[in-house]
């Protein structure tokens, strides 16, 4: 559908597949996140990014298992994460090392694979922009190709993060930024993370409701449009 509408590039959601599986963020496993890779490769020629969260495991090793099992999947980028769920933000020493095995798996592949890593302070109740900015800078040494620290949410957050790195920075939209503020304050790079997955949710809640409660029908769509992005 995204293709249909014109779009270049392709990102998945890793709290978007979760909830296709019936679980929260967090819930996917590697297997589940490597299925879904390949079905979407095999359903557009788009390139895709996809979110590998923690790379699944603490160890650097694992975090280079998640490169390579997504590029042998399809996709062409991927993204790792400096939080765990059990323990939190990773030290940074260790943080680091797991971006260089992820980037050194990557330069191993036998075609280009964009490793993007994330500094995720922001998101996690850490309101430290000065740590992020070192994560981030020490992820651009390690070989990341962009960084990305969700929860930047202001045009001047991201103009310092921009104006301290040197590689591509991705950013979180919201709401509140626009595509214009995200471009003048020196960002290369936008995802949505999961927000389609719960704007359509949103969408399925508010026709269910108006179903249970009023026996209201004239909620339901048709699958016409669907049929026409899809070339049907």
């Amino acid at each position: 559908m995204l293709e249909g509408l014109g779009f270049k590039a392709l990102a998945t959601t890793s709290s978007g597949l979760a909830f296709t599986h019936g679980r929260l963020d967090g819930g996917a496993t590697a297997d589940d996140v490597f299925a879904h890779v390949r079905e979407v490769t095999q359903a557009t020629a788009l390139p895709l990014s996809v979110d590998l969260e923690n790379g699944y495991g603490a160890a650097p090793e694992q975090a280079a298992a998640a490169i390579v099992g997504a590029a042998e999947a399809g996709a062409v980028g991927g993204s790792i994460e400096d939080w765990d769920p059990d323990t939190g933000i990773y030290p940074l020493a260790q943080a680091v090392e797991r971006v260089q095995a992820a980037c050194e798996a990557a330069h191993a592949l036998d075609f280009p694979f964009t490793v993007t890593a994330r500094a995720e302070n922001l998101i996690r109740g850490i309101s430290n922009l000065d740590d992020t900015i070192e994560r981030l800078l020490a992820f651009e040494q390690a070989g990341a190709d962009v960084l990305f620290a969700p929860g930047l949410r202001t045009p001047d957050e991201i103009r310092t993060v921009c104006a301290a790195t040197s590689k591509p920075v991705n950013v979180l939209a919201h709401a509140k930024l626009t595509m214009a503020e995200i471009v003048d304050a020196g960002a290369q790079r936008v995802s949505v993370g999961g927000a389609l997955t719960w704007t359509a949710v949103n969408a399925m809640v508010a026709a269910a409701e108006r179903l249970r409660d009023d026996g209201d029908f004239s909620v339901l769509g048709s699958g016409a449009r669907i049929r026409e992005l899809f070339g049907a």
